[in-house]
């Protein structure tokens, strides 16, 4: 599979896409799919290309870890720039994605949390929960998310690296502390 890469230091000046351009993958399980309709609404309003991971019915349970890995497989192997990804909590959505290496993803309830872990952390999956926060605010942190850029800055990168040399350890079996 291929990585979807962080940006190196110093390239926060290069030229980058418009926010138009973002090919998103949006993924539901049966609980999250309260949000749906209006997500995907925002995401055409906004000229995004979408990848659609479904559900589009809560009357068979889907569980979040079987979500989280698709929407993980479709950025990891290029299919998609960035996901957001939908349960009732957006706990588990978040827990779930994040055991894929390179996959960086993250509850955000706030506007701030939605665009800060994109611009400093390079977040590429958004996890909201259904339960927790309602259509209007979820396209509000949906349009943050998408359009945030990641920094670049060399603190940033550095810790990114960290964070890549944790994933390696734990693929070989072994951790070792910083």
């Amino acid at each position: 599979m291929r990585r979807q890469p962080f940006a190196e230091p110093g390239s926060a000046g290069r030229e980058r896409k418009a926010a138009r351009d973002v090919r998103v993958a949006v993924a539901f399980d049966h609980r999250g799919v309260k949000l749906r309709e209006r997500i995907l609404e925002e995401l055409d309003a906004l000229a995004h290309e979408t990848v659609d991971l479904g559900t589009d019915t809560d009357a068979k349970r889907i569980d979040y870890p079987d979500k989280a890995r698709e929407l993980g497989d479709a950025i990891l192997g290029g299919d998609a720039e960035r996901g957001i990804l939908v349960c009732g909590s957006g706990v588990g959505a978040s827990v779930a994605a994040c055991k894929m290496a390179g996959i960086r993803a993250a509850i955000c309830h706030d506007v701030y949390s939605a665009h800060q872990g994109v611009e400093h952390d390079d977040m590429n999956v958004l996890c909201l929960g259904s339960e927790v926060i309602g259509a209007e605010l979820a396209v509000d942190l949906v349009r943050a998310f998408l359009g945030a850029r990641f920094d670049g800055g060399e603190r940033y990168v550095e810790r990114l690296r960290k964070v890549e040399a944790m994933e390696k350890e734990m693929k070989d079996g072994h951790v070792t502390t910083a």
